[in-house]
């Protein structure tokens, strides 16, 4: 004889809301901005660099790129909102800004924390 149907097998269980689907993309764009290893170190660089910041003009080197490689990489960065980009003179100089990665974290710990 087959089990009764529970009208409580399809309620979604209480607590934290779920990731909605706008919020699924700009969290996913922000990880594929991470998800280069040339963007990666990039972002460690800037970080570990004066201050946390550094100019387009130091990294290029340490990659073996070229500078408008570099830049495209540095853009999609400060798109995703982990660095910031000033102007001075001819250079262009990029700084970590510094909630950015705690405030992924937050969010991505913050919707599946309580899968645990």
């Amino acid at each position: 004889m087959a089990e009764p149907e529970s009208a409580e097998c399809c309620v979604p269980p209480a607590g934290r809301p779920s990731l909605g689907a706008e919020a699924a993309v700009a969290l996913a764009a922000r990880f594929k901005a991470l998800a280069d290893p040339n963007r990666l170190r990039l972002l460690s660089m800037v970080a570990a660099g004066e201050d946390a910041e550094a100019c387009v003009c130091d990294l290029t080197e340490p990659l073996g790129l070229g500078q408008p490689t570099v830049s495209h990489h540095l853009k999609i960065l400060v798109d995703a909102g982990f660095l910031t980009r000033e102007k001075r003179g001819v250079w262009a100089y990029y700084s970590v800004v510094p909630e950015a990665l705690g405030d992924l974290a937050t969010t991505l710990t913050g919707q599946l924390g309580s899968a645990r």
